[in-house]
């Protein structure tokens, strides 16, 4: 006969080898952590937000790395669903190993139990009796069945066996917490992109990256009211309606087609003196075909509507189409002396044609005020309305654009009031301010009529000469060929400054004079320059108009924004006359078919968290056998938790039972 050490070890397939790998814990553990980890990143780093927002805070260099791993939509990354999937196979695999096991051991009282295994147990007790073995095994059943214990007798060869467990339930506790797992895994397998995901794979669905009218975007980036999960966002202006959802998917968006259409009634909004807002509803009406008279509602922030399992949430509120009257201020030579008066939409592009130049203007914002720092000495934390303010672009052929901020009141700054334009090449930027000022009847008439001057040449040709015949009367040498000489470096002086400021004309006297009389002549071109360009100004006043500081004041203002006119980058500036105000609701909309399975597996892990820490699993065995003329009793007793718990429960069972045997400890 062969030694039992010579037989073969069994050997397990690769499927076998998969299928256990699969269930140990510490793949559970490192798929838990890794769930953990992404879900982290997906709280700390905003989700679904417009790329051109990840590139402005990231860079291109992390924009790209990022992008690439899915980090901006965690929770639809295939990795994410991978790690998921995974955990719920994993999860599953657990169970189907272990359960029977478990429920096997519910149930299971452990009759064939051995003395010495009792004996080998920490906690455990003997003592001897007075009564017959049947009476003392009677009487330990009876009163361990009183605290809740299951018991059963088992007759052996020299007494009586007496198993009892409770808490068996405790073993439910980890097969609900597995389930739960696998439940919560799916529920959020069914409210994930993956469908959206295959469907892209298919080539049946393409992400649109355009900025198109709802009724130009293709078929392939429609999707039909199904029983797919989705999370989209709509504006829908006052008085107006919408059926449709936009899905954000990563640079680009879907259309989510809905059962049926939202119209916005009213959207009222409260702020706080700051400008903050404090709250805002919107009064809804949802037409449904399946409904004779429309749903009239009211949602606010945290009351959302809920209406055949789809959630509709007041998420923020926008400008819906303000309509704006504004005026166009010539700045530059080529588009006009007069102002021209239009009328716009935010929201609405048109190409504008100025002289030879032609741009595309695109508004873009609308704000009915401005609540803004304004410090004083008195109060430093004081807050002003600054009114109204617009927001647009101008964009050239090639596609560069600048951007512009234009408030419609007058801003007060040093005791005198401007019109402030903003100005800025990219978001990333901060607006720098342009401040034309504002003359005593309240207008731009002065300063556009300082601004024509300075570009009329036959004027300037005039003053030009006045100036250089007064210059050199003083002076020995009056040839004509010096007259002529001053008068056309005056005149170009003019010219340059008008057409690039004070930074040409010291890129002209850095370049053009030479170096030894550089510090001599280039402050007297400056105030030459100075002087012509009063001249210019004071030239329309009547002879006998006395002039004051409020007049030198704006003539100092006029010739800082005529110097500053070449980095505004408009040939016009837009100044905001009247305004019609419509504001837009912004609602999410969306739909979670895995949200009831994913709160049902949420309470039955909070079952099974409370059965594994709370119903601890506790069994005792009782040998009752006879011993000379008395009989023997040895207990002994274990618990799956709190042994330190256990240890005086222990003892408090020994002692009643000893007390009910009739032989206490002392």
């Amino acid at each position: 006969m062969s030694d039992v050490s010579d037989s073969p070890i069994p050997r397990h397939t690769l499927g076998q080898r998969i299928f256990l790998f699969l269930g140990t814990m510490d793949l559970a553990i490192t798929l838990l952590l890794a769930l953990a980890v992404a879900s982290i990143i997906g709280t700390v780093l905003q989700q679904n937000q417009p790329y051109t927002d990840y590139l402005i805070k990231f860079g291109p260099f992390w924009f790209d790395i990022f992008e690439t791993a899915g980090l901006y939509d965690v929770y639809s990354a295939l990795w994410f669903l991978a790690i998921l999937t995974l955990l719920v196979i994993s999860t599953s695999v657990c169970l189907i190993r272990n359960t029977p096991s478990m429920l096997k051991d519910m149930w299971n009282l452990r009759t064939h139990v051995q003395e010495k295994s009792l004996q080998a147990m920490h906690h455990k007790d003997q003592w001897s009796v007075d009564s017959s073995v049947d009476e003392a095994a009677k009487e330990l059943q009876l009163e361990l069945a009183e605290q809740g214990f299951r018991v059963k007798q088992t007759p052996k060869a020299d007494g009586i066996l007496v198993s009892a467990m409770r808490g068996g339930m405790n073993r439910m506790g980890y097969i609900f917490t597995h389930l739960a797992i696998v439940i919560i895994c799916l529920g959020g397998l069914m409210d994930s992109n993956l469908p959206l995901k295959f469907a892209e794979w298919q080539g049946t669905l393409k992400i649109e990256t355009r900025d198109l009218p709802i009724n130009e975007v293709p078929a392939e980036s429609r999707l039909a009211v199904g029983d797919q999960a989705f999370r989209g966002s709509i504006h829908i202006p006052e008085g107006r309606s919408s059926d449709v959802a936009f899905v954000a998917m990563r640079d680009g968006y879907l259309i989510q087609k809905l059962p049926f259409k939202l119209e916005v009634k009213d959207f009222r909004i409260e702020h706080y003196a700051t400008g903050q807002p404090k709250s805002f509803e919107t009064d809804l009406l949802l037409y449904d075909k399946e409904v004779a008279e429309p749903l009239a509602t009211t949602i606010s922030v945290n009351h959302p509507l809920i209406y055949k399992g789809y959630a509709i949430y007041q998420a923020s509120f926008s400008d819906g189409g303000s309509e704006l009257t504004l005026e166009a201020w010539p700045l530059d030579q080529s588009v006009g002396s007069s102002p021209v008066s239009f009328e716009t939409k935010v929201f609405e592009n048109r190409q504008m044609s100025w002289g030879q130049q032609s741009l595309k203007l695109e508004m873009l914002s609308f704000r009915p005020f401005n609540i803004n720092p304004d410090p004083t000495e008195e109060d430093p934390d004081r807050l002003r309305n600054f009114g109204p303010s617009f927001g647009f672009k101008l964009r050239e052929e090639s596609g560069e654009a600048r951007e512009y901020l234009n408030y419609m009141l007058p801003v007060e700054r040093n005791g005198r009031e401007f019109y402030l334009s903003g100005v800025r090449s990219s978001p990333a930027e901060d607006f720098g301010y342009l401040y034309l000022p504002v003359d005593s009847d309240g207008g731009l008439d002065t300063f556009n009529r300082f601004l024509r001057q300075l570009r009329d040449s036959e004027l300037i040709e005039k003053l030009a000469g006045e100036m250089a015949v007064e210059t050199l009367v003083s002076m020995a040498d009056q040839s004509d060929t010096l007259k002529q000489s001053l008068h056309d470096s005056l005149a170009t002086l003019v010219a340059m400054f008008v057409r690039g400021g004070f930074v040409e004309v010291n890129d002209f006297i850095e370049t053009a004079l030479p170096e030894a009389e550089r510090d001599t002549l280039g402050p007297a071109y400056l105030s030459m320059l100075r002087e012509m360009l009063a001249r210019v100004y004071f030239s329309g006043f009547d002879d006998d108009e006395l002039v004051d500081d409020s007049q030198l004041l704006f003539l100092q203002d006029a010739v800082d924004v005529v110097g500053s006119l070449s980095r505004y980058g408009a040939p016009v500036f837009f100044l905001l006359t009247d305004y019609v105000h419509v504001e837009a609701s912004g609602l999410q909309v969306a739909r979670s078919p895995g949200k009831p399975i994913v709160y049902f597996g949420c309470a039955l892990l909070i079952t099974g968290v409370f059965l594994l820490f709370y119903l601890p699993q506790r069994r005792f065995w009782m040998i009752v056998k006879n011993k000379e003329s008395n009989s023997m009793i040895l207990l002994a007793g274990m618990s799956n938790r709190n042994p330190r718990e256990f240890d005086g429960y222990f003892e408090r069972m020994v002692q009643k039972l000893r007390q009910l045997s009739g032989n206490s400890k002392a």
